[in-house]
């Protein structure tokens, strides 16, 4: 099946494409700035932590997550794969699973709100604490609304002409790109993030959000690799191999969220419920 053209964009830079004026080594040297300030500031707030209460030092394990979800970032924004993914399907596609699916999850299990809230002042971790608790940050880190957000945006994006309205500037593929992060930051969050989440369901309701996402995937993956999508313009055999990308390396993805879930899963413990119960047995006559 053809597809047409792949989308071409003239002048800028790799890093920021699109830019007019910026040398070759600007754009990227800029986002390495961008990546490098959450970075910096992470760093800074976990040796914060650990001075404020050393007997609680910050997890290293942590600390790797969250730059190792930075480093992923660069990965995909940087050269070779950045100015890629403006004209080759496939590569648009490893942004994709880099940006919306792996970094999110190394970024979020770094559990950065958790860091912010131990080394603010206690006033302003009370005021954090009630953002987190309002009406408009519970709704939208539900499961169901971070689901919407993240999966079922896709076929919105590659059945629909927004796709090439998107990637054919690059102020419109750089919001994607940052629909893809957030959108895949709070899907995170809400299935097996550590962070203080007011909102979030059980567990066996987390799995069956997890579960959907992955048949979504399947679906729009096979479906882009059966050439199901005249809004993508590229050639078949690169709308293949990136639906075979979307179709192997979202399974990875969510194989990955999975185990998060698994891992970070307490079950309740059940004293609490089986005190008023002994407390009950006591005072009945004849009892203990």
């Amino acid at each position: 099946m053809e597809h047409g053209p792949h989308h071409h964009h003239d002048g800028g830079s790799p890093g920021l494409p699109g830019v007019p004026g910026l040398p070759d080594l600007a754009g990227p040297a800029l986002t390495l700035l961008v990546l490098a300030a959450p970075a910096c500031g992470y760093l800074l707030a976990a040796r914060r932590a650990g001075r404020r209460n050393p007997a609680r030092r910050w997890n290293a394990w942590r600390s790797a997550s969250f730059l190792t979800g930075l480093a992923l970032l660069a990965l995909a924004l940087l050269p070779p794969l950045g100015p890629a993914g403006h004209t080759d399907f496939r590569a648009h596609m490893a942004q994709h699973m880099l940006i919306g699916m792996y970094a999110p999850l190394a970024l979020v299990l770094g559990a950065p709100v958790t860091l912010l809230l131990r080394t603010l002042p206690a006033h302003r971790a009370r005021r954090v604490t009630a953002l987190l608790h309002s009406g408009p940050v519970r709704a939208v880190s539900h499961p169901t609304v971070a689901l919407l957000l993240s999966t079922g945006t896709l076929a919105l994006l590659y059945f629909t002409p927004l796709y090439g309205a998107a990637t054919a500037h690059p102020a419109g593929h750089w919001l994607l790109h940052l629909h893809f992060l957030a959108s895949g930051c709070l899907f995170a969050h809400a299935v097996a993030g550590p962070d203080p989440a007011p909102s979030r369901p059980g567990v066996p309701v987390r799995l069956v959000h997890l579960g959907v996402a992955i048949a979504a995937h399947a679906l729009v993956s096979q479906a882009l690799y059966g050439g199901f999508s005249p809004y993508v313009h590229a050639p078949a055999a690169e709308l293949r191999q990136g639906a075979e990308l979307m179709y192997y390396g979202g399974d990875l993805a969510e194989l990955l969220l999975a185990g998060a879930l698994v891992a970070t899963w307490r079950p309740e413990r059940r004293t609490a419920a089986a005190a008023p119960v002994r407390g009950l047995r006591r005072r009945v006559p004849g009892t203990g």
